[in-house]
């Protein structure tokens, strides 16, 4: 069951579902637009809040502006509810819960003495936003980057379970070689090392002092920098192939066999066959109107001609009297 109910075409209910909930028209558009500023202003207050040199002078205009902003969505999220037919399941539900957040540690700052570290959960509000974004022209794009992710899981999750084992080796190798005065002290110590010489972070905490142990460093940078590659090549690869399925088309011409045409096509790239089997060919109707046309015209052109011979005849036999 749906989480909404449409009262009629006319309600009140109906046009603020549509607005709130809907991002095709101009009303609900505007209603995006506003939502968006809003959101942004909100977070970006809290984030300039955090400086003191911003806070001090610029304080009570923040939160003027933060409360005020506060009171809008807390009456968003009213009206929210009241244009749903099932408003607990919604609330419940992953948008509703941020929309909740959205609201609630303010008015837990107002109404609980100490509950001022929840401001900070008040950043979530900036995940209203993917719910607008959901509803636009992103969700073509969002879809094809969750398919690729999803087609190339398991490769990557091969390549880490290696590189894992990999780390493992090298830190147990550092960790024979190395002396506990260089900071190798245990075997997950010689991991953390291991991931941070693998990745070029180099903290310099743990840092190899015998010969051998730097030489393994050295391999270990180098083969850091060739795998990096790999997950980004695996899941670019499968982008492209989403990005191939989501504009072409497997099927194949009926004429010539050609496989790879765009789903836009209506004619074979190699043979100009049509493509579109639930649909007749627009240049065979085409082709069958200049047929009927030339019919037309040959018996308009034979009607003529009798009536021509019919008016000659007539004319023999009045002259004959």
């Amino acid at each position: 069951m749906s989480l909404h109910l449409a009262p009629g075409p006319e309600g009140l209910r109906s046009q603020l579902f549509h607005i709130i909930f809907e991002s095709d028209t101009p009303g609900a558009k505007a209603f995006d637009l506003a939502l968006i500023i809003a959101i942004l202003t909100s977070v970006t207050i809290i984030i300039l809040g955090s400086v003191e040199s911003i806070a001090q002078p610029y304080g009570e205009i923040f939160l003027y502006i933060e409360w005020t902003i506060t009171i809008l969505f807390s009456i968003e999220l009213l009206v929210r509810l009241y244009c749903l037919d099932r408003p607990l399941a919604y609330i419940k539900s992953f948008y509703g819960a941020v929309d909740l957040i959205a609201i609630l540690p303010a008015w837990l700052v107002l109404l609980v003495p100490g509950a001022h570290g929840l401001v900070i959960v008040r950043l979530l509000r900036v995940l209203r936003i993917f719910r607008i974004l959901r509803m636009m022209e992103f969700v073509g794009e969002g879809h094809m980057l969750l398919e690729a992710l999803k087609r190339s899981s398991r490769q990557i999750l091969l390549f880490f379970s290696s590189i894992l084992m990999v780390v493992t080796l090298f830190a147990a190798l550092m960790y024979t070689i190395e002396s506990e005065e260089a900071g190798f002290t245990s075997i997950p110590i010689s991991i953390y090392w291991a991931i941070v010489s693998m990745t070029t972070v180099g903290y310099g905490d743990i840092v190899p002092l015998t010969p051998l142990g730097k030489s393994i460093t050295v391999i270990l940078m180098l083969l850091g920098y060739s795998i990096i590659a790999v997950p980004t090549g695996v899941f670019s690869a499968q982008v492209i192939r989403s990005i191939r399925e989501d504009r072409y088309s497997e099927e194949a011409c009926p004429g010539c066999g050609h496989d790879h045409h765009e789903k836009r096509a209506r004619y074979c790239l190699r043979c100009g066959t049509w493509l579109d089997e639930f649909s007749e060919d627009p240049r065979e109707e085409e082709r069958r109107e200049k047929e009927e046309k030339k019919a037309r015209e040959a018996k308009e052109k034979m009607e003529e001609l009798k009536l021509e011979e019919k008016k000659r005849a007539d004319e023999d036999e009045d002259a004959g009297d």
